[in-house]
Formats: structure tokens, sequence, C-alpha cells
């Protein structure tokens, strides 16, 4: 099987490009247009081996040479690697030079397709599932502005408000849409509760909060990526979404919480079922309901899971679903 530009690994081969400079880089057209000449040709590219100067050449709309070559070296080093291919199975042949992508050049090319720098779409209002967690209304999706907002139509409370990148609604129905989302900010929070920046991959630091600005919330947990300040403020239960005995409390009831759209479980999206039972240090309780059952777990001011443990059945059938 031939190895996708994901599998390779990407070191560093000299000092890291400042932002400014890597903005200079890509503030020309034929530079863009030359990382998505090479997008074109790996993707057809049947056996896995470098592109050659000739064909990325021929894709771009460009008649000097001369003018292409000094574009192409611009982007050598940062966002291209100059190689040389495998050996071919005839002796026979010469091994040709050709280019393929560094790690942050197909992160470029990625992030057109996927309309982060490009995407202007529109979507909705429509049905979302699930209900309001204040007073049971119906919830409406609503995309706009590269932002998924899901709503109440009765009482106006925002469960929901996080960026998806415009080219996640194409070929989507709204349901299908929904899904992705779902499966979108789900793999972010459980990245950022294991100390991973879900955007540059860099160290994230965990705390959970009783000084929260989140209207109607009272405790909250803020992830801060060291490298890029990337940012995730959210209420304690979505980073529980991928805790082993959560979903496996979950899933003994038959509710599969990976594809269940995470804002149906009120505890995902608010303070519902969650409980501040320690200031100094700080412990925060949740009592996650399921089919007349609960699971109790308890976390610590950097949401280290310090019991998950059934709630009495007694107790368990005072908290609603």
């Amino acid at each position: 099987m031939s190895r996708s530009v994901d599998d390779r690994v990407d070191r560093a081969d000299g000092a890291d490009l400042a932002p400014a400079e890597a903005f200079a880089l890509l503030g020309n057209e034929t530079r863009i247009e030359i990382l998505q000449a090479l997008h074109e040709a790996t993707v057809e590219c049947v056996d896995d081996t470098p592109i050659q100067f000739s064909e990325l050449y021929d894709r771009v709309d460009l008649d000097d040479s001369a003018h292409f070559n000094y574009h192409l070296k611009q982007l050598l080093d940062h966002f291209v690697r100059k190689v040389e291919c495998e050996p071919a199975v005839d002796a026979a042949e010469d091994c040709v030079e050709g280019y393929e992508f560094r790690t942050p050049g197909w992160k470029v090319v990625r992030s057109v397709f996927a309309g982060t720098f490009t995407g202007r779409s529109e979507l909705g209002p429509f049905d979302a599932p699930g209900d309001c967690y204040e007073c049971g209304g119906a919830l409406e999706a609503r995309y706009a502005n590269e932002l998924l907002t899901v709503a109440c139509t009765d009482c106006g409370r925002t469960p929901v408000n996080y960026p998806f990148p415009p080219g996640g609604l194409a070929d989507r129905t709204p349901a299908e849409f929904l899904d992705a989302f779902h499966h979108h900010v789900r793999h972010h929070y459980c990245l950022a509760a294991d100390g991973v920046c879900p955007e540059c991959m860099g160290r994230m630091e965990t705390s959970v909060t009783t000084e929260t600005a989140m209207p109607g919330q009272e405790v909250a947990v803020e992830h801060v990526c060291g490298r890029c300040d990337n940012r995730l403020t959210s209420a304690v239960g979505v980073n529980l979404l991928d805790t082993a005995p959560v979903l496996t409390f979950f899933a003994e009831r038959g509710v599969d919480l990976t594809t269940d759209p995470f804002w149906t479980h009120p505890w995902t999206v608010s303070d519902v079922h969650t409980t501040v039972v320690a200031e100094d240090p700080l412990r925060v309780r949740l009592d996650l309901p399921c089919d007349g059952d609960a699971i109790r777990v308890t976390v610590d001011g950097t949401l280290q899971v310090l019991a998950a443990e059934p709630v009495d059945p007694a107790d368990a059938s005072d908290l609603s679903a």
C-alpha cells in the first residue's frame, strides 16, 4: 500500500520560520498554485514517488520556467522538500529528483480545501437533535461566519457555538453535517484533555476553574496551548466523552457516546449534574444519568479523574436523563 503524506515523519532541518516570514512566503499567488499543483500530482501519483519539476511546471499557469523555479525555491525547506526518488525496479533506469510536501505545506493546502481561508458558506436554520437542557424546548442549528451554533427555539439559550471549516458542508445533508461537526468537536476536546493542542499539536495545559464568564455556568474547563495560544473553554462534561469508565457505563445501556451528538446530553454543555464538592483543593463531581442508573465521576483541578463509581439506585432515580 502506498504511503500517504500524513504517514511521513517530518523533522526540522533548520531554524523555525517566524510567523511573519511564513505569511510573506505564502502571500503570493504563484506559490499557492505550486502547492495546489503538488497536491494534485501527489494524489494522482500511484507509486508514491516525488513529483518531478517538469510535471509541477506543466500544472502551473506560468510560461517562464525561471520565474517558476524562483517561487518553487522560496517554498523549499519549510513547505516543500526536494528529494530523490526510490531506485526503480529496473536498475538501468536513473534515479531522478522530485518534490514532496513537508507537513506545513500539506496543512496549507488542506486549509484551502477545507475553506479555512476562502470559505464564506452559510446554512440554516435547520432542526438539530436533542432538547434544551434549560427549558426542554426544541433545538435548531445555524452555520455562519465559520461557526456552528445550536440554540433553543424557545428560550434562546445556546449550548453549542464552535468553529467548523466551511469545506465540511460540501456534499453533506444537514444531518450528515451535524454528525461531522459532532466528531470534529469531540475530537478537539478529547485531544485537549489529553494535553495535545488540536490546532498545532503543541502542549496544552488544562485547568478546572470556578471563575468563569460562561453564562449560567459556575465551573468550566480551560485548555490553553503554550505554543500557539489556542484556547478552549467548556463545561466539564464534554471533556469526559473519551473517558473509559464513562464510555463503558453508557455503552452497557445502549448509548454510544462516540456517535451520539454530544449536545443531546445536558452534562456535556452545562452544569447540569455537576457539583463543586471542595474548593481547596478543587474537586468537582458529575453524576451522569442513563436509563435509570448513574455513574459518579470526580475530577480534580487539572481534570484528572479521581473516582468513577456507580450511584446508589435510589439516588440515581432522582436524576433526570
